[in-house]
């Protein structure tokens, strides 16, 4: 068995250990693999053990990823720059990291022009911490509401990144974006269903998944340091 292979068993087995926790079926969660700094072989190790959604920090390395394993189902997780809009919308199966209005405007614009509708989530910083991208409460509500207005784009959740510290200690976090999530679903807004919680790397994501999440980003714990 390869060492991608058994980090992979051990993470499976936290997470069906955390949904047991909270009464949640594992099957509800995705573990996307982040495969920043990965190469081809781990990549191609990961998919050999049932791994099939994997994510991407950048833009050029999220490009030619994607065209070596097509197959799979590639994330953007990484900041999104406006002047990259491009390389990425259509190709993504899900973009985490929309933390202002204006590139949501952005990517719904290059959407229409070719034709597609780009799921997407709202990065929001929950912890208020100055180094973290993310929107406020109060801006994520706005794109939301927003939404009707733009076909080019569907919001399907939140992604937030919590301090990193022990898990203990960034549980509130988790919890409050999943407080936040639920009072965005109670808007109802027309054309909006807000169903994903991306939330959770190596080193808390049992606690996210505890805590609500739909899908955890896990590098480290999967293709080693």
């Amino acid at each position: 068995m390869s060492a991608v292979a058994e980090r992979y068993r051990v993470v499976a087995r936290q997470v069906a250990d955390a949904a047991d926790i909270a009464g949640r079926d594992p099957a509800e969660i995705t573990v996307v693999a982040v495969t920043k700094t990965v190469g081809v072989p781990e990549i191609a190790a990961a998919l050999s053990v049932g791994l099939n959604d994997f994510g991407e920090n950048r833009a050029q390395e999220f490009v030619g990823k994607q065209a070596l394993f097509p197959t799979a189902r590639w994330h953007f997780i990484g900041t999104l720059q406006t002047n990259k809009v491009k390389q990425v919308v259509g190709r993504a199966h899900l973009i985490h990291s929309i933390d202002s209005r204006h590139l949501l405007q952005a990517v719904d614009g290059h959407a229409r022009e070719i034709d597609v509708v780009q799921p997407v989530l709202l990065q929001v910083n929950v912890s208020g911490e100055a180094s973290k991208h993310g929107m406020t409460y109060d801006e994520a509500e706005e794109c939301v509401e927003a939404a009707y207005g733009l076909p080019g784009v569907e919001i399907r959740g939140l992604m937030t990144i919590a301090p990193l510290s022990r898990p203990a200690s960034v549980r509130w976090v988790l919890c409050e974006c999943a407080s936040w999530l639920g009072r965005l679903q109670s808007l109802h807004c027309r054309g909006v269903d807000l169903s994903e919680l991306s939330m959770g790397m190596t080193n808390d994501f049992a606690v996210a998944i505890e805590e609500g999440a739909t899908i955890v980003r896990v590098g480290r714990a999967i293709f080693g340091r």
